[in-house]
């Protein structure tokens, strides 16, 4: 008797979703200041737990790739696509708080995410369906920075790239505040969505605002860095924006478990 009350007490006891799990251990190791930082093993099973979490898990249903796929983002028959590739990306709020953000970016086919930072944060991407193509630059330490020559010419600073290839769902990356890629932009092969996790959150008055960056090949201030001859690809310039011209997001409504705080 005492064993058959024992599981009916179990089976009946709501079990944490994928969503949840994460928040709590979100919770558990990430403080507003990103001090003292979370040890590996913290983070090690942080990056676990994202290996674990499906669409479906995130209130999503996986998009399938239409006749695009096959043909990248420069395919045939652009014109004809030119009204679908103008849908927005979909930002869905799952959770922000000072510590950290959860957040679910939807990609149509060929949407962009302009190039832009995460200063002094650690970014853990899982993505759930579709292909993304990835460049990502870090800064070169000590900075490197050629100053504007006057108007039309930008203040540039020099920058490493780190990634350029295309990702596969499902997939988890990590990216740093000094090295993984902590300056990227984001190109949507196909359909695609990728869960976020930021920490700390952005915050203005700490230092962690968005900037967004055009990206010179080295050649175009060619002679102002020690960059060794045959080096030169793994380079470039980067111009800070004052605002992307090429960015289109709305704010969906996130549809999976709700998280206990």
């Amino acid at each position: 008797m005492v064993f058959s009350s024992l599981r009916r007490y179990f089976s009946m006891r709501p079990q944490n979703s994928k969503v949840q799990t994460l928040y709590d251990h979100c919770k558990t190791i990430f403080s507003p200041s990103g001090t003292p930082p979370p040890s590996s093993q913290a983070l090690q099973k942080l990056s676990s737990i994202l290996d674990t979490v499906k669409p479906a898990d995130v209130g999503l249903k996986e998009e399938t790739a239409d006749d695009d796929r096959g043909h990248g983002f420069f395919g045939a028959n652009v014109l004809n696509r030119v009204a679908r590739w103008a849908q927005p990306i979909t930002y869905l709020d799952i959770h922000e708080c000072d510590s950290f953000t959860m957040c679910i970016f939807c990609f149509p086919t060929s949407a962009v995410i302009p190039l832009h930072d995460h200063p002094g944060m650690t970014v853990f991407s899982k993505l759930l369906y579709g292909s993304l193509h990835v460049k990502a630059y870090d800064w070169v330490e000590p900075p490197f920075v050629v100053e504007s020559k006057g108007p039309g010419y930008p203040q540039v600073r020099l920058a490493k790239l780190a990634v350029d290839k295309v990702l596969n769902a499902p997939c988890t990356s990590v990216l740093y505040p000094k090295h993984g890629g902590n300056l990227h932009c984001f190109t949507a092969v196909t359909p695609c969505a990728m869960l976020d996790i930021l920490t700390p959150s952005y915050n203005t008055e700490e230092g962690r605002k968005c900037t967004y960056y055009h990206d010179y090949p080295y050649s175009a201030f060619a002679g102002n860095a020690p960059v060794c001859d045959g080096e030169e690809e793994e380079y470039a310039w980067l111009a800070e924006l004052e605002s992307p011209r090429d960015l289109y997001m709305r704010l969906g409504e996130y549809a999976g478990p709700n998280i206990q705080h």
